[in-house]
């Protein structure tokens, strides 16, 4: 009987281990090689070239609105303000170049040193009030109740919604000499002296007058600001002071204004410019008299410009107008960078 024998191979379990190894190590490569095909396809921060651009296309309209707006009379201001521009040269169309002839001429001018000096003054002054008094009424919505404070709010709405020449025309029949208000109610008081006051005669009593309207104005701002600021401070910081024995002056110093600094740093910023550059008030109330005395350099500019028809000379203070205040605002405009790197 023959018998037949066949020859089996087989395999071992490392060579099969192996070549299990070599299959998946050959599959990643190709899947590697994919995804690297595909991810070669995609901009290196894995956005696509539209999500990229979106954002400057949304900020497009904005900006070129802001150029048109702002840019361009600001451009033209200062394309003025290197001209002789009187009423002859508008009448006859005449474009006179006359260099830095109109920016020497007002820093050799002592009135223009003393309006911006005055103008300084006022600004801080005014900055000073609409502040401590806006906290102070920030502070009073924070703890009054809800039927109080709306009713608070109220008012301090309207204050602030009522347009710039209806305010100045109402503080203006206020202090009228001979039927004013307030003279009425001072000599109602006993201050007979004050009957017939003329508070637009002198420059101090005018520029009382224009500050109280500015204050008046100013502070709801401030106010709404300040409330909103507080809400955003836990409540637990108040109760741990408390309960280490702080009392009201230590909770303000040590919960409230560390916690308030960005608002003071970003709302006196605003103030400042705002201040600075007030017109509508200072004009309706006494065009800058008695006598120019309290001119500031926006009046100061439109006077010497549009109402001597020296539009050259004008365009010129409204420059330097513009650069006094970015000098001034430049250390505080630091400031307010520099917190919001540490934010």
């Amino acid at each position: 009987m023959a018998v037949h024998s066949e020859r089996v191979q087989t395999q071992s379990p490392e060579s099969g281990k192996a070549a299990v190894a070599t299959i998946e190590t050959s599959a990643a490569r190709g899947d590697g090689a994919g995804t690297a095909k595909k991810k070669s396809a995609r901009p290196a921060d894995g956005r696509s070239l539209g999500s990229r651009f979106a954002p400057y296309l949304l900020l497009l309209p904005a900006t070129v609105a802001t150029l048109g707006l702002l840019g361009w009379p600001l451009l033209k201001t200062v394309l003025v303000s290197f001209q002789n521009l009187n009423a002859r040269q508008l009448v006859q169309h005449l474009t006179e170049w006359n260099g830095f002839e109109n920016y020497t001429e007002q820093l050799k001018d002592e009135q223009f040193w003393a309006v911006t000096g005055r103008s300084v003054a006022f600004t801080v002054l005014n900055v000073f009030l609409i502040m401590v008094g806006g906290a102070l009424v920030g502070l009073l919505l924070n703890r009054l109740g809800k039927k109080m404070r709306l009713l608070l709010s109220i008012g301090l709405l309207f204050a602030w919604a009522m347009p710039v020449v209806a305010s100045t025309t109402v503080y203006t029949w206020l202090f009228e000499t001979r039927f004013g208000v307030v003279n009425w109610l001072l000599d109602s008081l006993g201050w007979h002296s004050m009957a017939a006051y003329n508070w637009t005669g002198s420059q101090y009593s005018t520029f009382f007058v224009i500050l109280l309207l500015l204050v008046w104005g100013s502070i709801p701002f401030v106010a709404f600001n300040m409330y909103a600021a507080l809400t955003t401070i836990p409540k637990e910081l108040y109760e741990a002071a408390r309960m280490d024995g702080a009392g009201s002056v230590k909770i303000f110093t040590a919960v409230m204004f560390p916690n308030l600094k960005p608002f003071f740093l970003a709302t006196t910023f605003l103030e400042v410019i705002w201040i600075f550059k007030a017109f509508t008030q200072i004009y309706a109330i006494k065009a800058g008299g008695p006598d120019g005395l309290t001119r500031t350099l926006p009046i100061h500019a439109f006077l010497e410009g549009s109402g001597r028809q020296h539009y050259g000379t004008g365009a010129a203070i409204a420059v330097l107008t513009i650069l006094i205040l970015g000098v001034l605002m430049a250390y505080y405009f630091r400031i307010i960078l520099k917190q919001e790197d540490e934010l």
